[in-house]
């Protein structure tokens, strides 16, 4: 049998079915469901205590204000958890190994966090724009860079990692 390197992230079949869909799916056995028993089997235990390690663990270094990001951001971490761990059995295939999912994650959390700085904090925001003690001839050749540099940040952080992934499975392959 000839492959290439590249075959590994051909999407892989299973009696005609796509394990992409499975893969994609069964992590929704991770997330509790609501009970109204007082007392709980270990696996409801687990989740509630993985759950709440995470959430601990991302909450502390922000201030009250930023707690309210709580859920999307545990979301976020268990999602990516679970497929990345649902990538190591045999005959899956890994989501985050593909460009479209790394850039659409990157690009609506990207946006969320500039226009939540632009909203909360105008001045500071745009002042990432222009360093301290830039001569005065060179502010609007600065400016232009800085905001080039800004608009194209998800599609660079998304090609790194997906560049970093391809590369670290073809060295273990």
């Amino acid at each position: 049998m000839n492959l290439s390197f590249f075959d590994q992230f051909m999407s892989p079949h299973l009696l005609g079915i796509p394990l992409i869909l499975i893969s994609l799916l069964f992590p929704t056995l991770l997330f509790p469901s609501p009970r109204n028993r007082w007392i709980t089997n270990r696996v409801s235990t687990l989740q509630s205590w993985f759950i709440y390690m995470i959430t601990k663990q991302l909450m502390i270094p922000l201030d009250k204000k930023g707690h309210k990001w709580a859920l999307i951001l545990t979301s976020l971490m268990i999602f990516l958890l679970s497929i990345n761990l649902l990538g190591l059995l045999p005959y899956t295939f890994t989501p985050t190994t593909q460009l479209s999912m790394n850039l659409a994650l990157a690009f609506p959390l990207w946006l969320a966090t500039l226009l939540t700085g632009l909203r909360n904090q105008p001045s500071a925001s745009l002042g990432h724009l222009l360093p301290e003690g830039t001569p005065t001839p060179l502010i609007p050749a600065l400016i232009m860079i800085e905001t080039t540099s800004l608009l194209i940040r998800p599609l660079a952080l998304g090609v790194r990692l997906t560049a970093n992934l391809t590369a670290g499975h073809l060295l273990i392959q």
